[in-house]
């Protein structure tokens, strides 16, 4: 493996001593059942358990462990954090979503590695476990003291020993290599104080700092001087397209860094529009994009306000500020615009039209995602023919994801080694760039083609085509942001805007231009704003990298640490201010969340 290359090997063998004590908190809990039984039935020598339920009990809990241990095999692979609740609450709203989504990993390998788990665990449980529940005949004072020093070991040891507060994940964190801490946290351990801490009573876990403090902090980011806003349109009602490209991070764009040649046509695209060439997306899935780019709220980490259909009502949103002056509002998505209570979102937020793949004709739909992207972008040429502008339409494309399925043949050799995706994922990212160029030249034969801004952003990045699977590298959130259409002023085609920023300032650039009001977007700044502060924010389940020219910080949550930083020459003062308005950031997001 090459990360472990960088970590020397007395790192790599204290990730077993660090990860004891979880492992030991894990082992007593799964004991506690089978131990309180054993110690009732020793009181009531008449009562007797049969060894059946002791081996239905022990065969439950390899099955758990064994299916979760093959789980974090890919979902660690993708995301760079173990197993959470997540996983399963996506695997229950859509699985056959859920199912596609792990398309690209290796599932076999994942399959035998469960089955070779359950097969040593009943071997070694029939040799090492007695399952009679035999009763020792001792003094009732023994039988007594044995019994209580039993239970009060194992509560010990589930709460991680005699210090005031129980173990924690961050008593599994020891190193500055991520990827160690998180091999010595104990995989079941996590999962479930991650769905306990999901079940329970909604309550802000990001407290680090008084409340006064973190709002006042967060609004001091987006106190700007009276809007100069450069004046980028020709006209201030144009029709606007906002494309969401599937996972299509920076390192795809040649502009932005990434590989050349694997979309020719977005860099000509570039050469007629306004590149915003330093953008992050606030976190690492569409559901947490989608809300990012049209309501300009960030990411909730543990949380996806998406899915709450009372709170996700009560967010602001691009098309309800475009459809209260004046325009027309639509929604194409290729596949099933229920998951995720995306067509919820739409409908509570004034989108009249939603074209999702039930408008589709069945031999169309040829992947788990819907139909291909050509096929969604021609339907949406076909239903623009028929709105009045202005009119708002906002696209979803959905071929860039996996398992990386074409129509065709793909554009890159598919020579991956076993278990790596990169070039089925170049192919399909190839594939939607030619269908981009395709739309454009459609749209151009339209009456409606020289009067409209088209947006075009991608949800997310992607661990793929580089491997970059670590949560907290901002390089897996950077991705392309660009306006384009006929309504940009000549002296404006081909520049490239590097102020630091996210898909969350989308809304406050676009309205700006439009001249509609966007005080009620209170988490986006005007990208186009000479005076709006140079900043990023984004989020994972327990983390946040809060980003300035000056510094970029990680900081992961379960460890209470910093996890990387951009500039090692940095001066303290400025790491620990960076670090001081990312947790503000988190504090006040959630805060905001457990408000609506």
């Amino acid at each position: 493996m090459p990360k472990l290359k960088v970590a020397g090997i007395g790192e790599i063998i204290q990730t077993f001593y660090y990860g004891l004590r979880l492992d030991a908190s894990a082992t007593a809990y799964i004991c506690a059942l089978p131990l309180l039984v054993f110690a009732i039935g020793w009181w009531f020598p008449k009562l007797h358990i049969k060894p059946i339920w002791l081996k239905i009990y022990v065969c439950f809990c390899l099955l758990l462990i064994s299916v979760d241990t093959g789980l974090n095999f890919n979902i660690f692979r993708e995301w760079g954090t173990k197993v959470v609740y997540r996983v399963f609450k996506s695997l229950y709203d859509a699985p056959s979503e859920a199912m596609a989504s792990s398309g690209s990993s290796p599932v076999t390998r994942c399959v035998i590695i469960v089955l070779i788990l359950i097969a040593l665990g009943v071997v070694l449980s029939n040799w090492i476990i007695n399952y009679d529940f035999k009763k020792p005949v001792v003094n009732p004072r023994v039988k007594a003291v044995t019994v209580l020093l039993l239970l009060f070991f194992n509560f010990v040891l589930m709460r991680g020993g005699l210090q005031p507060d129980p173990v924690s994940q961050n008593s599994a964190y020891f190193s500055d290599h991520e990827f160690l801490n998180q091999s010595a946290l104990n995989t079941e351990w996590n999962l479930f104080n991650n769905i306990v801490e999901n079940f329970r009573r909604p309550y802000n876990p990001f407290l680090f700092m008084e409340p006064a403090s973190a709002s006042q902090l967060v609004q001091e980011t987006y106190n700007t001087k009276p809007d100069s806003s450069l004046k980028i349109l020709t006209t201030d009602r144009p029709n606007v397209v906002i494309i969401q490209i599937e996972s299509y991070t920076a390192e795809l764009i040649h502009s932005l860094g990434g590989d050349e040649g694997v979309a020719p046509n977005f860099e000509k695209f570039i050469k007629n529009g306004i590149l915003f060439n330093n953008i992050y997306s606030s976190a690492d899935r569409t559901d947490k994009g989608i809300i990012s780019i049209m309501s300009g709220f960030p990411a909730q980490a543990i949380r996806t306000i998406i899915a709450d259909t009372l709170k996700q009502k009560k967010l602001p949103a691009i098309a309800t500020s475009l459809k209260n002056a004046g325009y027309q509002t639509s929604y194409f998505y290729g596949g099933k615009s229920n998951y995720m209570h995306f067509d919820v979102f739409m409908k509570s937020h004034q989108v009249e039209q939603i074209t999702d793949e039930a408008a589709f004709d069945k031999s169309q739909i040829k992947t788990q995602w819907g139909v291909f992207d050509d096929v969604l972008f021609a339907r949406q040429i076909q239903g623009m023919q028929q709105q009045k502008q202005p009119f708002f339409s906002y696209m979803q494309t959905s071929t860039n994801h996996e398992p990386f399925v074409l129509p065709v043949k793909g554009h890159f050799p598919e020579d991956d080694e076993a278990g790596d995706a990169s070039n089925k994922f170049r192919s399909t990212a190839y594939f939607t760039d030619s269908c981009l160029n395709a739309y454009f030249e459609q749209a151009k034969k339209q009456d409606w083609y020289k009067n409209t801004l088209f947006i075009l952003v991608a949800d997310h990045g992607h661990r793929l085509p580089h491997n970059i699977s670590e949560a907290y590298n901002p390089k897996k959130y950077h991705i392309p942001l660009l306006f384009l259409g006929d309504v940009i002023k000549p002296e404006y085609r081909g520049k490239k805007i590097s102020k630091l920023g996210g898909q969350t300032d989308i809304a406050a650039t676009l309205l700006a231009q439009l001249g509609i009001p966007h005080n009620q977007f209170k988490w986006s700044k005007n990208l186009l704003d000479p005076n709006s502060k140079d900043f990023a924010f984004f989020n994972w389940d327990n983390g946040f990298c809060f980003m300035t020219p000056q510094q970029t910080v990680s900081y992961d949550n379960s460890g209470q640490r910093i996890i990387y930083t951009s500039n090692k020459s940095a001066d303290v003062k400025t790491t620990d201010n960076t670090l001081l308005y990312g947790k503000a950031f988190l504090q006040q997001v959630f805060t905001d969340y457990m408000s609506y």
